[in-house]
């Protein structure tokens, strides 16, 4: 018998969000509190989350990003330890967006998940293909390489999420075909079996990139999608709570 994986719709709030924002989150906690067999969180700027945490009791909120050191001469930078304190739950790490303007690396996410890990966070971890590797055919390869060297060894599903995001996707309103995304998590699949063995199949794997209202039940319903990882349509109820929809009916 397979492994039955509880869906996860989580929100990523980039750079956007003050106070006046986090009237958002009643609706999505009111929708949360309805479809209580999927999991909702929110990754809020570092800014908002103990207000955000205030708002929220079925919804977990996190960080979008953390460092890998517990303290330091780091400057702008939050441990886990932090965001915990503060009440974060969970936290994205190894995003595209940071992959390419900060110049992260898979080396980095890895060791930014096992910092996340031993303050007891729910991670994250995001791989994905530029659309010049898709055009040239490595976008398995890619994310195959990304899988292999961020992801902690001992991964398991009660602690760590993978969030496949094509970053030619992102923000951009593309997103790939349904057999393409399909292909992309079963070979992540495999990818996580040959690293973590039978503790990969209660790993739950997101799409991000683009999803919407209107393309999240055609989504959610591909083999290996085990939620969402959501950029601008996370911003306000309206959009946000369709997906969470959409998943529960998944």
């Amino acid at each position: 018998m397979g492994v039955t994986r509880r869906k996860l719709v989580t929100g990523n709030w980039k750079m956007h969000g003050l106070r006046a924002q986090l009237k958002e989150i009643a609706a999505i906690e009111a929708a949360a509190a309805a479809h209580p067999h999927v999991d909702v969180a929110l990754c809020v700027p570092a800014t908002l989350i103990a207000a955000a945490v205030d708002h929220a009791q079925t919804v977990r909120i996190g960080a979008q990003d953390v460092h890998e050191n517990e303290h330091g001469p780091h400057t702008g930078c939050v441990s886990a330890a932090m965001l915990v304190e503060v009440g974060a739950q969970t936290v994205i790490v190894g995003h595209s967006e940071r992959r390419a303007d900060q110049n992260e690396t898979s080396h980095d996410a890895w060791a930014k998940a096992a910092a996340a890990r031993k303050q007891g966070m729910h991670v994250i971890l995001c791989v994905g293909e530029t659309e010049a590797e898709r055009n040239a055919g490595r976008a398995e390869r890619v994310v195959q390489a990304q899988i292999e060297k961020s992801v902690p060894e001992d991964a398991d599903g009660d602690w760590f999420t993978l969030s496949y995001e094509p970053r030619w996707a992102i923000g951009t309103g593309r997103t790939p075909t349904t057999e393409e995304i399909a292909s992309i998590h079963a070979i992540a699949r495999a990818k996580l079996r040959m690293m973590v063995g039978d503790a990969a199949d209660r790993i739950r794997i997101l799409y991000g990139g683009s999803v919407t209202g209107d393309n999240a039940a055609k989504i959610l319903a591909v083999e290996n999608v085990d939620g969402a990882l959501v950029g601008g349509a996370s911003l306000t109820a309206e959009k946000f709570v369709p997906i969470i929809q959409a998943a529960a009916a998944a």
